[in-house]
């Protein structure tokens, strides 16, 4: 596991060895450059001290000790007169000005000048003035050499300072109860950790919508459940205790109607609990028309056993990319709510078809007493029931429909409208975005 203050102490260390090198090439030369200027000028003064009169004979110093300046003094024809280091590899002529000569013991800085009735050739080894200029680096940069541990252990000891508050938000993390879903404080922390704690504290916000939604959904079904359980058990009851073959006929009619209410009522809880919005859903194109087309076939045999007209009227070809499941279960539901509340002799008209913004709309209008306009959003709520719904006696709801519905079109960002048929009843669109339809993915 990578270790960010161990990755910021590496590279802010190899950086300050990366600056203190470059700078001690830098000063090297520098130091070099000033070192020949000032060995040239010397050269020269030199070469101006020697005497300008004529020798009569040759003075050989015969010199082996350290070589440093070499001097060789001819005369004007030509004559060698003095030689201070006769050793030294330097080729026997002279060459006016400043050059740079190479021998096989390395290479040598030559100056030659004219002084009186002499020509006279000083030479020093250039290594004289790369040791000077190597010293006088050497002498600048070690103490930034020494100071690196220090500046490293600095270096530690402020990364650390600079990570202390994810290391407080990671304490105060750990700390925590699992019930503690409170956001975290984000006062006095650097500004690099505040995105930080602010998505945090937008995951817990979200956890905690999360946890009440699934409290309340987890009450309101067992709320839910109790009736129709009470019922089954008092049914079963009435058929222990039927005294003739015909009351007990009659108690286990009743009891089956219980327990198709109660299978009923938590099959719309299981469809509501896996209509909720999952991240990483798997979404593949789904062929609309198909879909509703097998809806209206399944639910035609009860329409036809209610005496109800449904019939699929207008369809368009409309693919989106969705849950086909979920898909299934909303226009069942809404197939389903339509057969219930439609009157025997009713008409149930179902369309598909393409807005002129291109948007896949989904219509089911029906000649049932419909909802009242003030009933229309809550009847969306779990569990809620109309007064129209309530008022009938022969229908029987769990007051989930609608609420699978709504939840199944948010995930496919689609809209649900409740509005007035032209049948009488009630019309639901479900109207699609226009991004979600297939087109939308073909290649280009």
């Amino acid at each position: 596991m990578r270790s960010i203050r161990h990755q910021l102490l590496f590279w802010l260390v190899a950086l300050v060895v990366a600056g203190v090198g470059a700078a001690g090439w830098l000063i090297y030369r520098q130091a070099l450059a000033e070192a020949n200027e000032l060995f040239d000028y010397q050269l020269q003064e030199i070469a101006a001290a020697l005497p300008s009169e004529p020798f009569t004979q040759i003075l050989g110093a015969h010199n082996d000790a350290d070589e440093g300046i070499v001097i060789q003094i001819w005369s004007r024809t030509g004559a060698l007169m003095y030689y201070s280091h006769p050793r030294a590899p330097l080729a026997p002529r002279a060459e006016l000005g400043f050059s740079t000569e190479r021998t096989e013991r390395g290479d040598w800085r030559v100056y030659g000048a004219i002084v009186g009735d002499n020509v006279v050739q000083l030479a020093q080894p250039l290594s004289v003035r790369n040791r000077l200029a190597a010293d006088v680096a050497w002498r600048t940069l070690w103490p930034l050499i020494v100071l690196l541990p220090f500046l490293g252990l600095a270096v530690w000891v402020i990364v650390g300072r600079g990570l202390a508050p994810l290391a407080r938000v990671t304490r105060a993390l750990e700390a925590r109860r699992p019930q503690a879903l409170d956001p975290l404080p984000d006062e006095r922390l650097p500004l690099e950790v505040q995105p930080l704690v602010r998505a945090l504290n937008g995951l817990l916000a979200r956890l905690t919508e999360a946890l009440d939604t699934q409290r309340a959904f987890v009450a309101d079904a067992a709320h839910e459940l109790r009736t129709p359980l009470a019922a089954v058990q008092i049914q079963s009851q009435l058929v222990a205790r039927a005294q003739d073959a015909d009351s007990r006929r009659e108690a286990l009619v009743d009891l089956q109607a219980g327990v198709t209410r109660a299978t009923r009522l938590a099959e719309q809880l299981l469809a509501l609990a896996r209509a909720e919005p999952v991240d990483g859903a798997v979404r593949v194109p789904v062929d609309l028309r198909t879909l509703v087309a097998e809806c209206v076939a399944a639910h035609a045999p009860i329409a036809e056993r209610r005496d109800v007209d449904l019939g699929f009227e207008e369809s368009e070809p409309a693919t989106i990319v969705g849950d086909a499941d979920a898909l299934r279960a909303m226009v069942g539901n809404l197939l389903d709510n339509a057969v219930k509340y439609t009157p025997h002799g009713g008409r149930i008209d179902v369309a598909l078809k393409l807005d002129d913004d291109g948007h896949p709309c989904l219509r089911i209008g029906d000649s049932g007493p419909g909802i009242p306009a003030e009933e229309r959003e809550r009847v969306f709520d779990r569990f809620y029931r109309d007064a129209s719904a309530r008022a009938r006696t022969d229908v029987a709801g769990s007051g989930l429909g609608l609420a699978i519905v709504k939840r199944v079109a948010a995930q496919h960002n689609a809209a649900v409208e409740l509005g007035q048929a032209p049948l009488g009843g009630l019309l639901v669109t479900v109207r699609f975005p226009s991004g979600n339809v297939q087109k939308a993915l073909s290649p280009v």
